[in-house]
């Protein structure tokens, strides 16, 4: 079944940034990566190809671009052991199964619709304050990273993992 590129929502930039992000942050420490919810795979194209990185996308939908690698399902935190990094760049739905990943493993998540408390209306910046309790509750170590691209998502939490 072939797979078509569908035009990309909001801030192009996000993707570069972010990638170069992980690059300045990490560097050659990291080899694999998971871009969780990576939709078409635009910052996996950017990590493999510029970074030299590992990177694949895991998403149950089938829009990626021809080449880069992805497993086509939904995201779990049992297998966030095999990555050296968990990236979630706006995840939606799988949001809570990547922040239960900064248990074991490095994550980077930029949230943006609230699937974290779905009892409740959270704003962007009330999303990632409860995120950060979350973390607190289980004492993973994180800081905030406010990057510069467009929109009002783009506040992102780096984890350091607990193993």
């Amino acid at each position: 079944m072939g797979r078509k590129q569908v035009k990309c929502h909001g801030d192009e930039t996000r993707f570069e940034e972010v990638a170069a992000f992980v690059y300045n942050r990490f560097g050659n420490s990291i080899k694999y990566i998971a871009d969780v919810a990576g939709g078409q795979g635009l910052l996996t194209k950017i990590l493999n190809k510029k970074y030299n990185y590992e990177s694949e996308v895991i998403d149950p939908r089938e829009y990626k671009i021809k080449g880069v690698p992805d497993q086509q399902s939904e995201y779990s935190q049992t297998i966030a052991d095999y990555y050296d990094l968990v990236i979630g760049l706006h995840p939606d739905e799988a949001t809570v199964e990547i922040v239960e990943s900064a248990k074991t493993r490095p994550v980077l998540i930029i949230p943006c619709c609230n699937f974290w408390d779905r009892s409740r209306k959270l704003g962007s910046r009330e999303l990632v304050n409860e995120i950060c309790k979350y973390l607190d509750s289980v004492n993973v170590k994180y800081e905030i990273v406010q990057f510069k691209f467009k929109g009002p998502k783009n506040t992102g939490i780096l984890t350091a993992a607990n193993v």
